[in-house]
């Protein structure tokens, strides 16, 4: 195994402590090149403290995406989109390449989101109601990278 790929499993397994399904990611413009063509953006998150936690490293181990050592931020080229939603689903389809349970509601009214595929489909079968991206109601949503929310600062 290479250093990078050492740090990539190490970056991975850190954030999936600290991310959920269904938490949300803030991002942080830093910077915009003049041509436009590239921007600096960071990923911040809060814990249930309301303490802010910078996870730019992280990110650009996992994504291997270069972080900008003069203003911060993970280094992202492109345009005509927003940058920072491409950010978040990408370090997102990263955690959950498979896809991720959707947070629904059992019969007697406690919340549920099933981990597994199998546990979304028992729960189905039990009664629980899903709402997922685009209606659906089977309790998994196959696209990884909608796992989480992204909101900018």
């Amino acid at each position: 195994m290479t250093k990078k790929q050492r740090e990539r499993d190490e970056a991975r397994a850190r954030l999936l402590e600290m991310l959920h399904p269904g938490d949300t990611v803030h991002t942080v413009l830093r910077h915009v090149s003049r041509s436009g063509m590239s921007r600096s953006i960071s990923a911040i998150i809060y814990d249930e403290e309301g303490n802010n936690y910078n996870i730019d490293y992280l990110v650009s181990s996992l994504l291997d995406r270069p972080v900008d050592s003069k203003r911060g931020g993970v280094k992202i080229g492109g345009c005509g989109m927003d940058m920072g939603f491409d950010l978040v689903y990408s370090l997102s389809t990263c955690l959950w390449p498979d896809g991720c349970g959707v947070k629904g509601e059992m019969p007697l009214g406690h919340e549920i989101r099933p981990k597994t595929r199998e546990q979304a489909s028992e729960a189905v079968k039990r009664g629980a109601k899903f709402c997922g991206r685009n209606g659906d109601q089977s309790g998994w949503e196959n696209n990884g990278g909608y796992a989480l929310k992204q909101m900018w600062l």
